[in-house]
């Protein structure tokens, strides 16, 4: 398997999973319908875990560019592989939220509230106040990617023409990253929903957008610079501080 194609499946199956409970939980007539906050913090930390588990052998299993942007930052991966790495995370995304949405179309049907249905796709704060929900996706940010870069050194490698080529996350343990998202959306994800990755974010938005959705109103493009520059802030201060440390 190709990184960009570990990194596309990668992607998918954490937004499959994550865009998938949000909308167990918030659509009407689910069998999840309510089930509230902590079921969905775990499931986005499980939905961490399998897409870590999938592509973190043949990527080193960025899924998220705000992670790409900050490890390059760091030394850790190269700058070359950050655009098409940020391409298969985007598309990848895409591809999980429409997966959600044909897997729960009818439960969108029976929903009304277009907010709700945006809500699945896309995360938005609950007190609009750009100043400080920018600082909360680049606070969350910054405790993510600050963690990775003491859970691995990112140097796993993989051959291609007989050279050896850094990976990024590399040999990270999937189970750390997990828990280490769980923790973020338990204590910091209240005020905006915790985006801290611009594909999950972004690429959902989009599908929104474009998907002929019942009934689902705007897609509130005004906010979405928030969870698209927030979390690549709080990766570039971690990588900055990261390497002050050093």
């Amino acid at each position: 398997m190709s990184p960009f194609i570990a990194e596309l499946l990668g992607t998918m199956l954490l937004i499959l999973m994550g865009v998938g409970v949000v909308a167990n939980v918030v659509l009407n007539k689910t069998k999840g319908h309510g089930a509230g906050w902590l079921a969905i913090c775990t499931a986005w930390a499980l939905a961490v875990f399998i897409g870590v588990v999938v592509s973190g052998p043949y990527s080193g299993a960025h899924l998220n560019p705000a992670i790409s942007i900050g490890l390059a930052l760091g030394g850790l991966f190269p700058w070359a592989d950050v655009v098409p790495y940020i391409l298969a995370q985007m598309l990848g995304a895409s591809l999980g939220a429409t997966l959600v949405w044909l897997v729960y179309k009818d439960h969108f049907d029976a929903t009304e509230d277009p907010g709700a249905k945006l809500g699945v796709f896309s995360t938005n704060a609950e007190i609009a106040n750009p100043v400080t929900n920018f600082l909360t996706e680049a606070v969350g940010t910054f405790a993510l990617m600050f963690v990775v870069f003491y859970i691995t050194d990112g140097q796993v490698s993989w051959k291609e023409h007989n050279i050896e080529l850094p990976v990024g996350l590399g040999s990270v343990g999937a189970i750390p990253v997990a828990f280490t998202v769980w923790v973020i959306g338990l204590s910091l994800g209240g005020p905006t929903g915790y985006a801290i990755n611009p594909a999950r974010d972004i690429a959902p938005r989009l599908m929104h957008t474009i998907l002929p959705i019942k009934g689902k109103g705007s897609s509130h493009w005004e906010y979405a610079w928030i969870p698209a520059f927030g979390p690549v802030t709080g990766a570039v201060i971690a990588a900055l501080l990261y390497l002050l440390l050093s």
